[in-house]
């Protein structure tokens, strides 16, 4: 297992993430194979229905996927990935996405997303990802 801790494993993913820094997110916590972000859905982000487009919503759940994966100090990469619609966001919501170890495995591990509004708690989508966990340790790359 890497020595980096889950704080200096995304920072070093963060600097290079070019989606993740346009989605605006904010890191909330992080520990090992877990992961809490925080995004306001912009104006950009909003289909043509005036909610937040379903890609963005999976986008901010994968990102905090990625980070809680990464988290165990081994350089971990999406096999499959899915995501639930439950409720529309609008511009202006602050949203949560809280990544959550379900098990881990020495070649993959499953992980369990919750996107919600973070003052009404009102659950926004539920995402559900695996990953292949490769021998590399994390570090520059």
């Amino acid at each position: 297992m890497s020595t980096a801790s889950p704080i200096a494993i995304y920072e070093q993913m963060i600097q290079k993430d070019n989606f993740s820094q346009w989605l605006g997110i904010e890191l909330m916590q992080i520990s090992v194979g877990y992961c809490q972000l925080q995004m306001i859905v912009r104006p950009e982000m909003l289909n043509g229905f005036g909610i937040l487009h379903g890609g963005v919503s999976f986008a901010f759940a994968d990102s905090a996927f990625a980070f809680a994966s990464n988290s165990h100090g081994r350089l971990s990469v999406s096999q499959q990935a899915s995501m639930t619609y439950a409720k529309p966001a609008k511009e202006g919501d602050i949203l949560i996405a809280e990544a959550t170890q379900l098990n881990l495995g020495h070649k993959t591990a499953t992980f369990d997303v919750k996107v919600y509004q973070k003052t009404s708690e009102v659950v926004i989508g539920f995402f559900r990802g695996s990953v292949y966990r490769t021998a590399k340790e994390m570090g520059p790359y």
